[in-house]
């Protein structure tokens, strides 16, 4: 089992930065893909940036070059900087473990909102 913390969402104007913070607890010795996902009112939830185990990354198109993703192993977190932020990044964000290997377990975090006011 994996528990998933986030932190770091609120309010922030047209531009502005933002870093969120996912702490993950307890144990489970597969290997994980960790990402971030993102969620509003009436759409599915979509991926925006995912970082695996070999430190291969992908990032959604409408974030790439605004958003890093990054981790620190010896903390167990992961964190998303946000800089540039538009008002169409607006929802709650979401940390996700997901395992690289058969089931593929997905382990996720209770989310934090993220308000970009223009």
């Amino acid at each position: 089992q994996v528990q998933l913390v986030e932190s770091g969402g609120g309010v922030v104007q047209l531009g502005g930065s933002l870093r969120l913070s996912c702490a993950a607890s307890g144990s489970d010795p597969n290997l994980f893909v960790k990402g971030w996902h993102r969620q509003t009112p009436g759409k599915p939830r979509e991926m925006v940036a995912k970082l695996f185990s070999d430190n291969y990354i992908e990032y959604a198109d409408p974030v790439k070059g605004r958003f890093t993703i990054s981790r620190d192993d010896a903390k167990n977190t992961i964190y998303l900087q946000m800089d540039s932020l538009k008002p169409e990044d607006t929802a709650v964000y979401y940390c996700n473990f997901r395992q690289e290997i058969y089931p593929f377990r997905d382990y996720w975090g209770q989310g934090t909102q993220v308000t970009v006011s223009s």
